[in-house]
């Protein structure tokens, strides 16, 4: 049974791969592991051994630190049932939606933010 903070944990692996542009297949060499046990911490069925994370960690340019981000919110949301998924930085259109806005001009991602908030009646 995978634990909450493995998975987390993965999560982020994924996340950050992801964000560069990075392949599993590329990150797997980096680290010097094959593609499938990436597949496996990224899923959280393995646990990442404090030296592997490490190693991830340079390959990801990111500090070990950055794995862990956000665990605590994602206990108290669950907590709290609030409408915005847990499993947020996991799901591929968020993921996507994140990159493309922050592709767009600075000036027009603030305007793009309002009209998001008030078509969502959280303003």
């Amino acid at each position: 049974m995978t634990h909450h903070v493995d998975v987390h944990v993965g999560k982020r692996v994924r996340h950050r791969r992801w964000l560069i542009g990075m392949t599993q297949q590329q990150l797997a060499q980096q680290v010097g592991i094959k593609f499938q046990q990436i597949q496996k911490y990224e899923t959280g069925a393995n646990r990442i051994s404090a030296s592997r994370l490490w190693d991830i960690a340079e390959a990801l340019e990111v500090p070990v630190s950055f794995f862990f981000e956000g665990l605590e919110e994602i206990q108290k949301s669950a907590d709290e049932k609030k409408s915005v998924p847990a499993d947020l930085m996991g799901d591929k259109e968020a993921l996507d939606l994140v990159r493309s806005y922050y592709a767009i001009p600075e000036n027009q991602r603030r305007r793009l933010f309002e009209l998001a908030r008030v078509l969502s009646d959280v303003a």
